[in-house]
C-alpha cells in the first residue's frame, strides 16, 4: 500500500486555501492539511508522529507578515514552496539560498498549477538515482545539496572512470551530471562514450564547466549530452535545466511506450514482442524459449460477467506476469493469448511456467472471484527465426486446447 503524503498549506486566504485543496485533491496520493495562519502552522507542525512530505506557504499571514513561516517549516526539514501575492527579486534570492524549493506570484491560475507540478515533480524524483560526476569535494557536495531538496537520490564519482564504472553497474541510474575538467576522463569523452552504448540511449546528460568559451557547451551537446550549465550557475536556474531535461526524456519514453506497450496490460504489444524477440534470438546462440499462453473459457467469462470485467481480467493478468518475469520478454500476443519468452533451458523454462500457473490457480480476480485456468504451449527447438518459434508453440498450445485444455504441451 502506497503511504500518503500530507501536504501543509498555509495561507489566510480562503479562496486560495480552497483552489489549492481541490487541485492536491486530485491526486489521490495527497493529502492537504489546511492552516490559516503561522499559529495553526505551528501547531500541526508540533504534533508528534505527523509526518509532511511538503509546505505551501504563503509570505503574509496575519500573525507573521514577514515570512516567518518559511522559517518554521525548514526547522522542520519539510520542503517549501513559497506561494505570495508579491513579486520581490531580492526577498526570492534570499528565500532560495535558504534552502526554498520554488519561489511562486499568484498571478492567475497557472500559478497553482505550478505549484502542485513542483510537489508531484518533488514525489516522482524520490524514484529518480543522479549521478553526480565531479573532481572538486566541494563542487560535488554543493550539487548533491542542489538535488536532494529536489529528493533526486544521488550516486557520487570523483572522476570520469568512476562514474563510468558506475554506470555500468547500476542500470537504474537515470540521470548524469558531469563536470568537463576531470582526471582519467574528462566530461567530454564521457559523454560520447556513452552515447556510443545503445544501453546508455535514455540515460539523462547535462554537462558542466567553469572554463572554455561558448562553443565548449555546443561541443557537448553535439556529442549527445541533454543540456549544458557553465559554472558558477545559479541554483534556481540548475533545478529548472535539471527538471526540465528530465521531463522531455519522459515525453520521449511515453510517446515510446504507446508505440511499443499494450496500454490494457501494460505488457508489450504484438508488434513490440516480434522485434524484441527476433533481436534476442539473434544475440542468443543456444537458442530460445517460448510459451504461447491463452486463458480458458475467456468468451464465457466475457459473456457471463461483461467485457468491462473480462477488461479487468485481463489487466490483472498482465501485473500478474510482470510481477512473475521481471527479467523475460513478456507480450499480450492479442485478446486472451499471452506470450513468455526466455533465455532459459526447456525443462527449466516450463517448470517455471507451472510453478506460476499453480500460484495463480488459488487466486480470485475481480469482483466475480473469478479463478483461472491456461492452456499452454511452448517450443525450445533450435529455429531460424522469431516467426517460427512463435509458430511452433503455437501448435503445441492448440494441442493443449485440443486434449482438454489446462495444461502444457512443449517440444524441446
Amino acid at each position: 500500500m502506497v503511504k500518503e503524503r500530507k501536504i501543509l498549506v498555509i495561507e489566510d486566504s480562503p479562496v486560495v486555501l480552497k483552489v489549492l485543496h481541490h487541485l492536491l485533491s486530485q491526486t489521490a496520493l495527497f493529502t492537504p492539511i489546511l492552516c490559516a495562519c503561522y499559529k495553526e502552522a505551528e501547531e500541526k507542525l508540533a504534533l508528534s508522529g505527523e509526518e509532511y512530505f511538503a509546505a505551501i506557504a504563503d509570505l503574509n499571514l496575519p500573525d507573521a507578515e514577514n515570512g516567518e513561516v518559511v522559517d518554521l517549516v525548514l526547522s522542520h526539514k519539510v520542503p517549501c514552496v513559497v506561494l505570495t501575492g508579491n513579486f520581490d527579486d531580492k526577498l526570492r534570492l534570499r528565500l532560495l539560498n535558504k534552502g526554498v524549493l520554488d519561489y511562486i506570484t499568484k498571478d492567475g491560475r497557472y500559478s497553482f498549477n505550478h505549484v502542485v507540478k513542483v510537489i508531484e515533480r518533488l514525489d516522482r524524483n524520490r524514484d529518480i538515482k543522479v549521478l553526480v560526476a565531479e573532481d572538486s569535494s566541494t563542487s560535488r557536495l554543493f550539487i548533491k545539496i542542489l538535488l536532494e531538496q529536489y529528493r533526486f537520490n544521488v550516486v557520487e564519482a570523483e572522476n570520469g572512470q568512476v562514474a563510468l564504472a558506475k554506470l555500468e553497474e547500476d542500470p537504474s541510474i537515470r540521470m548524469l551530471i558531469t563536470d568537463f575538467n576531470m582526471p582519467l576522463v574528462n566530461g567530454y569523452d564521457l559523454v560520447r562514450m556513452l552515447r556510443y552504448n545503445s544501453r546508455f540511449q535514455d540515460l539523462v546528460i547535462i554537462g558542466l564547466s567553469a572554463e572554455g568559451d561558448n562553443a565548449l557547451s555546443a561541443k557537448f551537446i553535439k556529442a549527445g549530452a541533454n543540456d549544458f550549465l557553465k559554472k558558477p550557475f545559479y541554483h534556481e536556474e540548475f533545478h529548472c535545466r535539471v527538471i526540465h531535461s528530465l521531463e522531455a526524456q519522459e515525453m520521449l519514453e511515453t510517446i515510446r511506450d504507446l508505440a511499443n506497450i499494450d496500454p490494457l496490460t501494460k505488457l508489450k504489444n504484438r508488434r513490440s514482442l516480434f522485434e524484441e524477440g527476433e533481436q534476442l534470438l539473434r544475440d542468443n546462440a543456444l537458442g530460445l524459449s517460448l510459451a504461447m499462453l491463452d486463458i480458458d473459457h475467456f468468451k464465457k467469462i466475457n459473456d457471463t460477467y461483461g467485457h468491462l470485467v473480462g477488461d479487468s481480467l485481463l489487466e490483472a493478468v498482465g501485473r500478474e506476469f510482470i510481477e512473475a518475469f521481471p527479467d523475460m520478454l513478456v507480450g499480450r500476443f492479442g485478446g486472451e493469448e499471452f506470450c513468455v519468452v526466455a533465455k532459459v533451458e526447456g525443462q527449466k523454462f516450463q517448470d517455471r511456467l507451472h510453478a506460476f500457473l499453480e500460484t495463480l490457480r488459488l487466486k480470485e480476480f475481480t469482483e466475480g472471484k473469478i479463478r483461472l485456468a491456461f492452456s499452454v504451449g511452448i517450443c525450445s527447438d533450435k529455429v531460424d527465426t522469431f516467426e517460427e518459434l512463435i509458430r511452433m508453440a503455437d501448435q503445441n498450445l492448440h494441442e493443449a486446447k485440443r486434449c482438454g485444455r489446462d495444461r502444457i504441451v512443449s517440444s524441446f
